[in-house]
């Protein structure tokens, strides 16, 4: 049975003629499948669906998507990544980055791109806020949002004057120009699961991904609630976080880009 599939010139190039057309005429295609962009399941002869090639130094992986959630493309990551990126972003029932004092579902995370002035510089920023108080499982001790992320690396900021420091094993995907997920290192030794997950992939502007394409490198700030929101203008966005710093309800890291 024939695939609903888009085979792009680039994933093509990589397959070969031959592999993608039998992809396309359902050979070596599942039917069923779990989006790579936002984990839901979908079917490749119901609905259109995207081929995305993640692509290492030595391997690949084919994934499939929901052609609403992401194009096929080609995504080119490293290969201490491939494994554990792939892994994150189709995982949908595995419990992926649990631990004991793991954080609680991705979703209560809200992410807001932007860009911050540093050391005469503009960084592309993350900035995480909670949509509401986040504990320790089993605790009543109240929002731990904080000492949960600096037990995990971040540091506390008291302003934005330095570039954070780089946290071990974090990084954040990007995918054709959007963002898809932060990774962080997976438990006992394993490669990376996705901290936060884009229920579908985030936009960021051209001016952002410029940035991030320039010094590979991602600012991740985060916050409790109610300490940033919604900001319409990065002047604002600046505001807030040099208000959330200075009252201690800020911390911050810098992790390397995934994909482009």
């Amino acid at each position: 049975m024939s695939r609903m599939l888009d085979v792009s010139d680039d994933v093509r190039a990589e397959i070969g003629d031959v592999e993608a057309d039998r992809l396309l005429a359902g050979e070596n295609a599942p039917g069923s499948y779990d989006c790579t962009s936002c984990r839901t399941p979908g079917d490749s002869a119901q609905e259109a669906t995207s081929t995305v090639l993640f692509v290492g130094e030595e391997t690949a992986v084919l994934a499939f998507a929901h052609a609403t959630c992401i194009p096929s493309q080609v995504v080119p990551v490293s290969e201490e990544q491939l494994q554990g990126a792939v892994k994150s972003i189709t995982a949908s029932q595995d419990g992926a980055g649990g631990g004991p004092d793991a954080l609680p579902e991705q979703a209560v995370l809200g992410v807001t791109s932007g860009l911050v002035l540093i050391e005469g510089e503009l960084r592309p920023a993350l900035v995480v806020e909670p949509t509401a108080a986040i504990a320790r499982p089993g605790s009543q001790d109240g929002d731990e949002f904080l000492p949960l992320l600096i037990e995990q690396g971040f540091h506390p900021v008291a302003d934005l004057k330095t570039v954070p420091e780089v946290l071990p094993g974090w990084s954040v995907l990007l995918a054709a120009g959007q963002l898809h997920a932060v990774l962080q290192p997976g438990t006992g030794g394993g490669g990376p699961v996705a901290w936060w997950q884009a229920h579908r992939p985030l936009q960021v502007t051209d001016g952002w991904r410029a940035a991030a394409n320039k010094s590979q490198k991602i600012l991740v700030l985060a916050a409790p609630v109610g300490s940033i929101g919604q900001q319409p203008r990065e002047d604002l966005l600046r505001s807030a976080l040099d208000k959330a710093a200075a009252g201690g309800r800020l911390v911050a890291a810098t992790m390397p880009l995934a994909g482009t």
